[in-house]
């Protein structure tokens, strides 16, 4: 059983950084799932891939696997790219590419 932290990235949908502080561990999953013949449902076996727990700091995160000798990995945290582009810059002369309708 192995466990992921990771800090997750912003929601498009959104502007803020919402939700996007902590880092959480996800367990990952070791048998793939299976589709119901009756239904059709995708299911799985397994119970720990419904548990999500969020931490402040990534040390903590760690310290509750090694506590309880979870097997895990860290994926890099990503920082997004400021881009600040405001509306006036559409319309300026000096634009690389040529703005049309």
């Amino acid at each position: 059983m192995t466990a992921r932290i990771y800090r997750p990235s912003r929601n498009a949908m959104q502007s803020g950084k919402g939700k996007t502080k902590q880092w959480v561990l996800i367990h990952e999953p070791t048998t793939p799932r299976a589709i119901d013949p009756l239904m059709g449902y995708t299911s799985s076996t397994e119970t720990t891939q419904q548990v999500r727990l969020a931490f402040d700091t990534l040390e903590d995160a760690e310290a509750y696997c090694q506590r309880n000798g979870i097997a895990y990995w860290v994926q890099p945290d990503h920082e997004p790219k400021v881009q600040r582009a405001s509306y006036p810059d559409n319309f300026r002369h000096d634009r690389k590419i040529p703005w049309t309708h």
